[in-house]
């Protein structure tokens, strides 16, 4: 019998795929499923974006780039960094990836080792953690708590520092809470930081310009006191609603773009040659489509929040950013993995159960807003009638 290594006996699994699986089975079946589980936006990829692609299959673009991205792809989101944030990348430090999750494999990989240790949010991005236990480092999580509208304290963090931390995992705007990590906070992390000049920070901002009611997305990458040892995660899946073209890219300090080069060599060679192109397009293009999109999810949000908080034993903060909210479910008596479970298959809706994202998600549930008024209103009107006629004892 064929055995594989250990490391792939840690590796976890991303539930939400799972869950969509199963509302597509049932969905075959002849069961109505409303999809309130998946984080991907509803919106089709902008015209001009989709037309750029064509058009560069059309010219020919078939055949490889350099492993790090087509030097205009890379000089575009370095204008882009600049117009956004308000900071100069030379364009070198750029690396165009095939979607977000290899920033977060390859950096994850680069630091971890066995012996050392990697913080990361809890309830956070499932990944964070499998891929940390992959590389036989010790996950330490950083509570991630709704009494602190779910950012995370920098206070909490520093504390979790130890000799053998080597990376910190931080995500702002959220998966799967939403929450929002204020600048003061911010500051606060960043400063106590400096006493810890041999800990890296993978900062994950792929939901960057999801924000509401005017807060502000601080981006670690506009802090020069830890440019040196910051990676910064994001990509085009969510903001041009691009999931299935697998196109990101991140930041990487000078020191690590070399063996960031070669990892690419070594894996993926280089990435999809008119997805880049598509990607030049979407930056460089008008950006009407993304404005309508937030502004839409803007409004389901106001939504999804009022309609919960109506629910017999749940309670939803207004979540700050992405397109999740992350609901209190404790007072219907209901473990959260049942629940979700529950919902999907008597009543036809589809979320995600709050453990997947870690243990402090227990008494929690994952809604994604990512789906029509319409479905909205009528798959938590079905929540609602779930809840009213299988209502636990409060445990």
């Amino acid at each position: 019998m064929v055995r594989p290594v250990a490391a792939f006996d840690r590796l976890g699994d991303e539930n939400a795929f799972a869950v969509l699986a199963r509302a597509a089975e049932l969905s075959a079946g002849g069961r109505d499923v409303i999809n309130l589980g998946i984080g991907q936006p509803d919106f089709a990829t902008p015209e001009h974006v989709v037309e750029a692609a064509v058009k560069a299959l059309r010219d020919g673009k078939h055949g490889y780039t350099e492993p790090t991205g087509l030097p205009a792809l890379r000089e575009a989101v370095a204008a882009h960094i600049a117009h956004r944030i308000g900071v100069t990348i030379p364009a070198d430090r750029v690396m165009i990836v095939p979607g977000g999750k290899v920033t977060m494999f390859a950096a994850i990989m680069m630091f971890g080792e066995p012996g050392a240790e990697i913080l990361y949010p809890d309830p956070g991005f499932p990944i964070y953690r499998s891929m940390i236990e992959f590389t036989g480092a010790l996950a330490v999580p950083v509570p991630i708590r709704e009494e602190n509208a779910f950012a995370f304290a920098a206070d909490e963090v520093l504390s979790l520092i130890t000799p053998r931390t080597r990376l910190i995992v931080l995500n702002s705007p959220a998966n799967p809470t939403a929450g929002v990590t204020p600048r003061g906070e911010v500051n606060r992390l960043v400063a106590g930081l400096l006493d810890h000049p041999s800990v890296a920070v993978l900062s994950d901002e792929i939901y960057d310009r999801m924000v509401y009611d005017d807060v502000e997305h601080v981006s670690l990458l506009s802090y020069p006191e830890i440019r040196n040892r910051l990676i910064l995660l994001n990509g085009w899946s969510k903001t041009y609603a691009m999931t299935g073209w697998r196109l990101g890219w991140s930041v990487w300090p000078t020191v690590l773009t070399e063996r960031f080069r070669r990892f690419a060599v070594n894996s993926w060679s280089c990435v999809n040659t008119a997805t880049q192109y598509a990607g030049i397009a979407a930056l460089e293009g008008p950006q009407t489509a993304v404005e309508e999109m937030v502004s839409a999810f803007d409004k389901r949000r106001q939504v999804t929040v009022d309609l919960l908080n109506k629910l017999p034993g749940v309670s939803s903060v207004l979540p700050k950013g992405a397109f999740y909210t992350f609901p209190n479910i404790t007072r219907t008596g209901w473990a959260a993995k049942e629940l979700a479970s529950a919902l999907l298959e008597r009543a036809g809706v589809a979320v995600i159960g709050g453990p997947d994202f870690g243990e402090l998600g227990e008494g929690y549930l994952r809604v994604s807003y990512a789906n029509s008024e319409e479905n909205i209103r009528t798959g938590l009107e079905r929540v609602g009638e779930f809840l009213t006629t299988h209502r636990l004892p409060v445990r």
